[in-house]
């Protein structure tokens, strides 16, 4: 099992930068990846970015690309989203997956799931 918490998240006005961070637990060394995912109010799951915990490969979404940084601490067994330049489509929560397996921009191939963390921002 991997516990997985959210932390971070929170109201910001339209062009602001925020961090959110992502702390594993538990039987973290069979992680190919970490990602994070978000939902919309009246949505569907939003792949953002994934990051491969061998060798620190990025992945993200397009609509993030260019503005969100994903990194890793291999050490804290924690992922980081680092989000500039926020727009109020960004509004949504956040999740922090970890993904045994590939794939990295389904969701269904991850495992384990966070609680999620809010992130509003407002124009």
């Amino acid at each position: 099992q991997v516990q997985l918490v959210e932390s971070g998240g929170g109201l910001v006005q339209a062009g602001d930068s925020l961090r959110v961070s992502c702390a594993a637990s538990g039987r973290t060394f069979s992680t190919y990846a970490m990602g994070w995912f978000r939902r919309a109010p009246g949505k569907e799951r939003e792949f953002v970015a994934a990051i491969t915990w061998s060798n620190g490969r990025t992945f993200y979404g397009n609509s993030v690309k260019d503005r969100f940084t994903i990194s890793r601490d291999s050490a804290k067994n924690a992922v980081y989203l680092q989000m500039n330049s926020l727009k109020p489509e960004d509004t949504a929560v956040y999740y922090c997956a970890v993904n045994l397996r590939g794939q990295v921009g389904i969701p269904n191939m991850y495992d384990y799931w966070g609680q999620g963390t809010q992130v509003t921002v407002s124009s």
